[in-house]
Formats: structure tokens, sequence, C-alpha cells
């Protein structure tokens, strides 16, 4: 990509141990010459080490977002980032977030963002949750709806996961994700804007 072509990708965090990849996920898309900047939830800052991310780096957050909206005139802050963003990426996304998002509910910043969103642009999720989790039967409907939305998935894979179980439900490697989000990018970027919409 070209500097005129930069891209702005939106990354969301959830509360899965699975955030510790995001320094590497964002440093790798920087290098792609994207743009990142990153929303998280109150439960992803347990995993997040803010001096890990690449220089310049913004991270985002409900007290953000409250602190920047005082009266009426004021920036709202999940509104300001979907006109920015390009592409929203949520990753990881746990299986609270999953459920908030398939039942319509938008009660911190990346839900909002995710309510708000332009169905028109990528919405990439990657799911990160124990097996158990992951084989409930509530879990394949939720992303077969998300799915219907336009939303891509990239599926999870089984691997040793952080509590000590052997089995799927890790989110997807970085180069995965960095591959379809570029990926998406650029099928986006070849459509006009009535394309798109048809």
């Amino acid at each position: 990509m070209s500097s005129v072509s930069r891209k702005k990708v939106l990354i969301g965090c959830t509360g899965s141990v699975a955030t510790i990849k995001l320094p590497q996920l964002a440093q790798k898309l920087s290098e792609r010459n994207v743009e990142v900047r990153v929303v998280v939830t109150e439960r992803a800052k347990h995993f997040l080490k803010e001096v890990e991310l690449p220089s310049g780096c913004q991270i985002l957050s409900d007290t953000v977002e409250w602190a920047a909206w005082q009266g009426r005139g004021d920036p709202v802050l999940h509104i300001d980032l979907t006109k920015w963003a390009d592409l929203f990426l949520v990753a990881p996304m746990d299986a609270n977030t999953m459920g908030k998002l398939a039942a319509g509910i938008c009660d911190n910043l990346l839900t909002c963002v995710a309510r708000a969103w332009d169905p028109v642009k990528p919405l990439l999720f990657c799911p990160a949750m124990n097996t158990k989790m992951w084989e409930h039967p509530v879990t394949a409907p939720q992303v077969a709806l998300l799915k219907s939305w336009g939303y891509k998935e990239v599926p999870c894979i089984s691997k040793n996961l952080m509590c000590g179980d052997t089995g799927i439900g890790g989110m997807a490697e970085v180069d995965t994700i960095v591959q379809m989000t570029l990926r998406s990018l650029n099928r986006w970027d070849s459509y006009s804007p009535s394309e798109l919409r048809r």
C-alpha cells in the first residue's frame, strides 16, 4: 500500500487472554503501512501492556469516551471512530462480547462502535474462548448471526489454551489475522460505493 492509500484499522480487544497478542498484531499492521487505533473493554485492560504497542498507537476506552463528552456539541467518540476507520477488527472477541453483539447490546465503547458500524465497511471478528465455551450450543448460532450481517469470521484454532486445556477456541494466529485484514481492505477498496451498497 502506498502512503496515498494508507488505510485505517480500528482494533477492538475484549476480556480474553489473547489480548496479550495485541502489540504483535498492531506492529505487523503498522509495518504494512496501516494506521491503527485500539478500543479496549475494561476487562481487556487486564491483559494489555501499553508500553509494548507501536509508538503513536492510540488506546481508547469507556473512560476516554465519557471524559470527551460534557454537553451538546461535544464529540461522540464511538460515532467518530466509525467514520475514521476503514475496517473494524475485533481481536480477540470473547464469549461475552460475542453474546452482546448478537443480542444488540451496546454498553461499552467497543460494542457501541459495532452497533453504529457502517455495514458497507468490513468488520472482522476473531473468536477466542475456552473449548467448553466454544462448544456451548449458544455459540454456533451467535457466530452464524454475526456472519449473516456481513461480519467476517477469522476462525479460532485448536491449541494448548492458557488455562491448560487443549482444544479449539484459541484466537487465530496473528499472521492469519493480518493477512485476512489486508485482503478485506484491498477487496473493499476495489469496489465503488454504489457497488458496495447493492
